[in-house]
């Protein structure tokens, strides 16, 4: 890793999303979760429920990022098999985890649900991994290495997510600054450009939006460093003036 700063990638997994019949909500929750304790989330992929498919992922990712998250592929069908991939990725062996069957047969106990083959596969976790908290549906995730396993129904992910926040170490906080103007991109890229290599670890985006019948942007700066973010986002503030656009509010 070149940079001081910590970073992590998402891995989507299930059929369910590719073939559209799941609409993620978990990626876009994670990347705000992240940018507020200061690690840079990098790359993002969705996997099919293959294994090879996940394993390959999997070990690409975590040996790039310092933080890999997976959601999805914990629960009790035969198509949940990102626990055995994990195992396979780290070369590990997996089986039921003490800990992991004491929550869930008392939970099941407590709501008269019965016990049976399906449902302890969702205690079937890594040697060596460490249970991550469902104070949800109790199936609890786990985290072993610099991966961290949760689930894909939005509300225990976010859960889990809250569980593991102590264990990440951040760095400092992404500062961002949205500037609007009334001005298509094509007007400012030119002089976006400029502003960019003018400002040495800022990074300025351009987002194009339709209103009124015409095209306007957001011009969105970021950095670590409140002065650099000020600075640069004043000179883009200054392009409708320049440019004979204004600023749209």
């Amino acid at each position: 890793m070149t940079s001081s700063i910590p970073t992590a990638a998402v891995l989507l997994i299930g059929d369910e999303i590719l073939s559209g019949r799941t609409k993620d909500a978990n990626l876009g929750y994670i990347a705000d979760y992240l940018t507020v304790v200061g690690i840079d989330l990098k790359e993002a992929r969705v996997v099919s429920d293959e294994e090879a498919d996940i394993v390959a992922a999997l070990n690409a990712l975590r040996a790039r990022y310092t933080y890999v998250f997976t959601t999805g592929g914990i629960g009790p069908t035969h198509d949940d098999i990102t626990a055995d991939c994990v195992a396979a990725a780290f070369g590990v062996a997996i089986d039921h985890h003490p800990e992991a069957l004491r929550i869930l047969r008392e939970h099941w106990a407590g709501r008269g649900i019965e016990e049976n083959e399906a449902r302890l596969r969702m205690a079937r976790i890594p040697d060596s991994a460490e249970l991550i908290p469902n104070p949800v549906s109790k199936a609890p995730g786990f985290h072993i290495g610099n991966v961290f396993v949760m689930a894909g129904v939005p509300k225990i992910m976010q859960a889990m997510l809250d569980a593991v926040a102590p264990k990440l170490t951040g760095g400092a906080v992404m500062l961002s600054r949205t500037v609007p103007l009334d001005l298509g991109e094509g007007d400012v890229a030119a002089r976006l450009k400029e502003i960019q290599a003018a400002h040495h670890g800022v990074m300025i985006g351009s987002y194009p939006y339709e209103r009124d019948g015409r095209f306007a942007t957001n011009i969105v700066v970021r950095s670590r460093d409140e002065a650099a973010v000020t600075a640069a986002a004043a000179e883009v503030e200054r392009l409708p003036e320049e440019l004979g656009g204004k600023s749209a509010s």
